[in-house]
């Protein structure tokens, strides 16, 4: 079979009118994911020599990020992408050149975390509204594919990401790294903007307030949320104690090469994912790679150089879009068109939390413990990934929300306006 063959259900996705672009725009304005809380802690550790204060305020960002996502996205459901997109942006703009001009500066510490607190809360979930347009215009079995190559596209930000924060923080100063970061953002989310012909179709508020928010926090949702807590404190601890057991090898502009080893692990796993056929039912799915992520990163037990932390990264690394891939289709496949960008920003928010607690806690341990012993961190989540989606599985027992044609709601959008 051709390569060209195998890769066909990608190729197909492009045939839809406007999504190269959404897609590149969306691809573009997620680059700050991996490089502002990296960046931050480079930052930080290099104007104050902890640490544990970076860890806790790139946790604080992150934070942030978590709890402002979904009130963004759903002020997107309600008005549309663009408009909201266009206000997010300006402020992250400016928030993230305020948080840099603090450090540098040395500005009170109260400010740091105040700014970087702004930052994040001011930067919309790029990759949750990228998703809600793709599910509004392919079926089911389209939107798995587009899930699983949105989950390559951000695994590929990850590949690239950290290297490039790092060599831009390392080799010129650590303020550009981050401020790269910020202006990616930017540049990606006022592209995205502009594309008015792929947003979906706002959904005004109703009276009905109360039932709504019922609709949203779903069994499934608080499931999938909660497990991608334990994930996303892997991710927030793995940042911080690769970049110290880079430094305590002596080679701390290799930090963002070995953390972009767990990301292409991920790509070449979510590229085999996206074009596979499982059996069993999207829950299934989702327990089942939870547990495969759970056991793999108990591979960082055995870390004890810089070539066993990259060959253990691949290996674990291979269980990442896999689970956030299942867990993102199972929310997708159970809410109405109304909520899906909040919904989906939630699964977001559960990530970018467990990173606010992997990077205090990963931090502290490093100060305390050392680099090495520190990876302790990142295995022990993971195994509660692992046990939290066993617990939720009796959950997941429920069958999916109808959902409207795929196309539907574009044709309505476009004769309303």
């Amino acid at each position: 079979m051709s390569p060209r063959t195998v890769f066909s259900p990608y190729a197909r996705l492009f045939t839809v009118p406007g999504s190269v672009s959404f897609s590149l725009a969306g691809w573009v304005g997620r680059l700050p994911a991996p490089m502002l809380g990296l960046g931050a802690v480079l930052l930080v550790e290099g104007e104050t020599g902890s640490y544990g204060l970076a860890g806790a305020v790139s946790g604080t960002l992150a934070l942030s990020y978590g709890v402002a996502g979904p009130q963004w996205a759903r002020a997107m459901d309600r008005r549309g992408q663009g408009v909201v997109l266009r206000l997010a942006m300006a402020a992250f703009g400016l928030a993230g050149v305020a948080f840099v001009a603090s450090v540098v500066a040395g500005g009170p510490r109260w400010s740091w975390f105040l700014l970087a607190a702004a930052a994040g809360a001011t930067g919309p979930n790029i990759g949750s509204l990228v998703r809600a347009r793709w599910s509004a215009v392919l079926d089911p079995a389209g939107r798995q594919t587009a899930f699983a190559f949105e989950a390559v596209a951000d695994e590929v930000v990850f590949v690239l990401g950290p290297p490039l924060v790092t060599l831009l923080a390392t080799l010129i100063a650590p303020p550009v790294g981050f401020l790269a970061g910020v202006a990616f953002g930017v540049v990606g989310g006022l592209w995205l903007a502009g594309q008015r012909a792929t947003e979906p179709p706002p959904h005004p508020v109703d009276r009905h307030a109360r039932v709504r928010r019922a609709s949203v926090l779903t069994p499934t949702l608080l499931v999938v949320l909660v497990t991608y807590l334990a994930v996303g404190t892997v991710f927030g601890a793995i940042d911080v104690v690769v970049v110290g057991f880079a430094e305590a090898e002596g080679v701390p502009a290799l930090s963002g090469l070995a953390l972009a080893v767990f990301a292409f692990g991920s790509l070449v796993a979510g590229l085999a994912y996206g074009l596979a056929r499982l059996p069993g039912s999207l829950a299934s799915r989702f327990v089942g790679t939870a547990v495969a992520f759970g056991l793999a990163a108990q591979l960082l037990w055995s870390v004890g150089s810089l070539p066993v932390l990259v060959v253990c990264g691949f290996l674990a690394g291979l269980t990442i879009a896999p689970v956030l891939v299942s867990g993102t289709s199972l929310v997708e496949s159970r809410v109405g068109p109304g909520v899906l960008t909040e919904s989906l920003a939630w699964t977001i928010t559960g990530l970018t939390l467990g990173v606010t607690a992997g990077s205090a806690l990963a931090g502290a341990a490093v100060d305390a413990w050392g680099a090495e012993a520190a990876f302790a961190v990142p295995a022990a989540a993971a195994a509660l990934a692992a046990v939290v989606a066993l617990a939720g599985a009796p959950l997941l027992r429920r069958p999916a929300v109808p959902r409207p044609q795929a196309g539907t709601d574009r044709v309505e959008h476009r004769t309303a306006g």
